[in-house]
């Protein structure tokens, strides 16, 4: 299992469209129910978003997501900062994400 933190920035004018385009990649991911894939988006100020994603096996569910591709088509035009993915491992949690 791997888990990868991504951190950015948007410009204040697109952080409202920054969030219905992850909404909409939400909406799919509930609507298909990939396996392999736990997921969570935050919001913090106004414009600074943390993705945390936990991925099973070889394969990232994300990939063949069509509203995830429309998420990712103008990310750099919509950011000030990053996106700026990390591995990172998990030390503990408690309630969280169950």
């Amino acid at each position: 299992m791997s888990t990868v933190l991504v951190r950015y920035e948007t410009k204040p004018e697109r952080a409202d469209e920054n969030q219905a385009l992850v909404e909409a990649v939400f909406a799919q991911l509930q609507a298909e129910q990939p396996d392999g894939l736990r997921y969570m988006t935050l919001r913090f100020g106004e414009t600074q978003f943390a993705h945390v994603a936990e991925i099973e096996g070889e394969t990232n569910p994300l990939r063949e997501s069509s509203a995830f591709a429309e998420f990712q088509r103008e990310i750099a035009d919509r950011c000030v900062e990053g996106p700026n993915p990390v591995d990172v491992q998990i030390v503990g949690q408690y309630r969280f994400a169950d």
